[in-house]
């Protein structure tokens, strides 16, 4: 049993990566794969130590450091899959070695011998886990304090239920470039409530379901626009931002709008997760935050509560009629549904 007195807890920002596809790779030629393991890791220990890191430990095909400012640790992790990209540019696809990098800022103990664990370590590796390979994912309480302090764009890809995390972990994809889709001049607020819906992020998997999250945005921008007192960004302008990097506090700058609606789709069989978040654009403050989890069938009515937690949070704004009054009549058979969103989306 550990000595109580030879571990203590602190604040860390925890960088976990692996190799996608290690045991593939190792299967194809174990000396070229062992080889190239070590030339990666040479990456990243230069890395680290220049962000002023630790590694912790370096099992398997793994690689676990800690860092004190969460800032130098995402700043390290794009650099080394940079570096790691150039490396493996001119390999054939299937030869290229990629790592999945997670980061989290979190509690952890740290023992004398350098040890650390504890759900701080935790939630790093399950983001790792949720990264794209060659990609990087960071949680809320490391995009909170790193967002506006780098040159780097983040996504939200929405919540996620890990294998041993009791509660839903949040997550932001890094993206290198920030892309303004639009001039980067800010424009007047309105003298009204106003607001722009993001295209919400389809988590399903398969590129082919993106019309249903597509749909789905389209027809709350739809609802909220019939809105008497409410300003609405048209689709044409809210969807420029799909590949965009562009934060929220830009997207609100730049078309001059005091709210963003973001969120995201995930589309299994007759399931349907939908998350969504109403932001205030000058604050980057969260007005409201819900996740639903539905039947395919129950998909209007999620549609119907968004946006009348909407119109709740400018009530005291704005004059309207009652909600269910503006939400325009949609066909109520989830499959027909279905088709139409299909048809729109070919059109």
């Amino acid at each position: 049993m550990n000595n109580p007195d030879d571990r203590r807890r602190r604040l860390a920002a925890i960088l976990s990566a692996d190799v996608a596809g290690y045991s593939r790779l190792m299967g194809q030629d174990e000396d070229a794969t062992i080889t190239a393991l070590n030339e990666c890791r040479a990456i990243f220990r230069d890395r680290i130590e220049f962000h002023r890191g630790r590694v912790v430990d370096t099992a398997g095909d793994s690689v676990l450091s800690v860092f004190d400012s969460i800032v130098e640790a995402v700043a390290c992790a794009h650099e080394v899959q940079s570096e790691l990209g150039a490396r493996s540019e001119d390999l054939p696809a299937d030869s290229r070695m990629l790592f999945r990098i997670g980061i989290n800022l979190g509690d952890v103990v740290e023992q004398d011998d350098g040890t650390i664990y504890g759900d701080g370590v935790n939630v790093a590796a399950r983001l790792e886990g949720l990264a794209e390979p060659g990609g990087i994912c960071v949680s809320e309480s490391a995009h909170m304090q790193v967002e506006g302090k780098t040159n780097l764009g983040f996504q939200g890809i929405g919540e996620h239920e890990v294998k041993n995390i009791a509660r839903p972990v949040r997550a932001f994809q890094v993206i290198a470039e920030k892309k303004a889709p639009i001039s980067a001049q800010a424009l007047a607020l309105p003298d009204k409530p106003s607001i722009a819906v993001l295209p919400f992020t389809n988590m399903s998997g398969d590129p082919e379901q993106a019309y249903f999250s597509d749909g789905l945005t389209e027809d709350i921008i739809t609802d909220l626009s019939k809105m008497a007192g409410l300003f609405v960004i048209a689709r044409n302008s809210t969807f420029a931002y799909r590949d965009s990097a562009a934060t929220v506090q830009e997207v609100s700058r730049q078309l001059g709008v005091r709210h963003v609606l973001e969120g995201s789709v995930r589309k299994v069989g007759n399931r349907v997760r939908i998350t969504a978040q109403l932001i205030d654009g000058q604050t980057g403050r969260h007005v409201w935050a819900e996740r639903y989890d539905r039947d395919l069938a129950n998909i209007f009515e999620v549609q119907d509560e968004v946006t009348r937690r909407i119109v709740a949070a400018f009530a005291t704004k704005m004059t309207v009629a009652e909600p269910a009054d503006l939400i325009h009549r949609r066909p109520r058979n989830p499959e027909a549904y279905d088709y139409f969103l299909r048809g729109r989306e070919a059109v």
